[in-house]
């Protein structure tokens, strides 16, 4: 890291902007950890809430295209600002919904809002690093979001049992205004573009699905359709019904097995971003890291009631010590994920970095929306571990996917030259 990289100015805007992705986590996952009484008070059940909070990806995703566009034709700061003003009204709307149609409707708005969280201070990191130091970059701004993920563990299970789920919402909506704020300060402003013809804001969003149909970006769109889904089958829905529901923890201690989970998602990624400079191979790290973590998936599953690894021990099921080992052990395994952006951030030029880092977003979060409401039916149908096993199967099918798509892209890691 040279001396500008660890110079404050350069830094602000980076971290500043991972905050936004910060709340749109703590918001992803906020469910999970107050399912029983969020979805006893809107009047639903377990598999309705997933289908709900489904209905977040799904517009999370659509906001991918415009998104992409946005950010090559408008800048990063703008946009930043306009995200999360959408994610307050959207936090407020959330804290004040009396039923299905409402919370449905603050889903919509929530998953619109938070939609370029993530894509934004990535965005900015493409365009003023090399692509060999974006690896680095996409880790540690990976991490600082993933802080929201802390957020909704035990310290948001206190928050419900004492005081209602409803201030969670309350409070990502403060501070979502307060990280506005500090995007207005510290943000620079877009640099003013070239005079000139420009593409049709239609033409432009073709160019986005055009971008992750090619076969240069192809096999990261397979990983991420299923990469992000088994993160949020986990530690967003059914991590906290499985600690409650099946180990019989209470609310309290369940949030403390999510919080073990949530330090590895949080220390995972800036640990990925290292072992990407020092190994030099991404394919090979990617494809390792999703496949262990599908297992460890698997694996909790297995030491359940009923499960193959409790029958051949002859137990009715493994303790919860086993379930908190497996959790820290995928997400260690799963925090490889921000290399899927380095990965694509390294085959296209940096004018097309928004619209190509949209491509891959979109296919996270239309994965997760699609898997997730999937598995609100399999849940029905199996229980909440089959919900589980059905995820880690597909993000295994991905995994296989990924790598048959990118043989001979090699994803080793560029070398230090300037960007673009």
């Amino acid at each position: 890291m040279t001396a500008r990289e660890g110079s404050a100015a350069f830094m602000a805007p980076l971290l500043v902007l991972a905050l936004g992705h910060m709340i749109s986590n703590l918001l992803r996952t906020l469910p999970a950890i107050s399912a029983d009484v969020l979805a006893a008070d809107i009047g639903t059940t377990a598999d309705g809430l997933a289908a709900l909070t489904g209905a977040y990806h799904l517009t999370f995703a659509a906001g991918q295209i415009p998104l992409g566009v946005a950010l090559d034709r408008f800048g990063v700061r703008p946009v930043s600002l306009a995200l999360l003003g959408t994610v307050a009204v959207g936090a407020v709307l959330s804290a004040l919904v009396g039923g299905q149609p409402g919370f449905l409707v603050a889903q919509v708005v929530l998953g619109l809002g938070s939609c370029g969280m993530l894509l934004c201070p990535m965005t900015l990191a493409a365009r003023i690093l090399t692509p060999a130091k974006f690896g680095l970059w996409s880790g540690l701004i990976q991490a600082t979001g993933n802080a929201g993920l802390l957020i909704s563990a035990s310290p948001m299970a206190w928050v419900v049992d004492h005081h209602g789920w409803r201030l969670g919402f309350w409070i990502a909506a403060a501070l979502s205004v307060g990280v506005a704020a500090l995007v207005w300060k510290l943000v620079p402003a877009p640099e003013p573009r070239a005079p000139g013809p420009r593409p049709s804001l239609a033409a432009e969003a073709r160019d986005v699905l055009r971008l992750g149909l090619s076969p240069r970006l192809r096999g990261m769109v397979w990983l991420a359709f299923g990469s992000f889904a088994v993160i949020m089958a986990l530690r967003g829905l059914w991590g906290g019904p499985w600690l409650m529901e099946v180990k019989g923890l209470s609310r309290i201690e369940a949030g403390n097995v999510l919080l073990l989970l949530t330090v590895a998602l949080i220390l995972g990624p800036a640990l990925s971003g290292a072992l990407d400079r020092l190994l030099g191979h991404r394919r090979l790290v990617l494809t390792a890291g999703h496949a262990v973590a599908a297992l460890c998936l698997l694996a909790v599953v297995a030491g359940g009631p009923g499960g193959w690894l409790s029958g051949a021990l002859g137990v009715a099921m493994l303790p919860v010590g086993y379930d908190a080992a497996m959790f820290f052990a995928f997400g260690i395994a799963i925090a490889v994920q921000p290399l899927v952006f380095a990965m694509t951030r390294a085959v296209v030029p940096a004018e097309q970095t928004g619209k190509a880092l949209s491509a891959v977003n979109l296919s996270f979060f239309l994965g997760t929306a699609v898997l997730q409401s999937a598995s609100g039916p399999v849940a029905g149908w199996g229980g909440i571990g089959a919900a589980l096993a059905f995820l880690a199967v597909a993000a295994l099918v991905c995994t296989v996917l990924f790598v048959v798509t990118t043989r001979g892209q090699g994803g080793a890691a560029p070398s230090d030259s300037p960007p673009g």
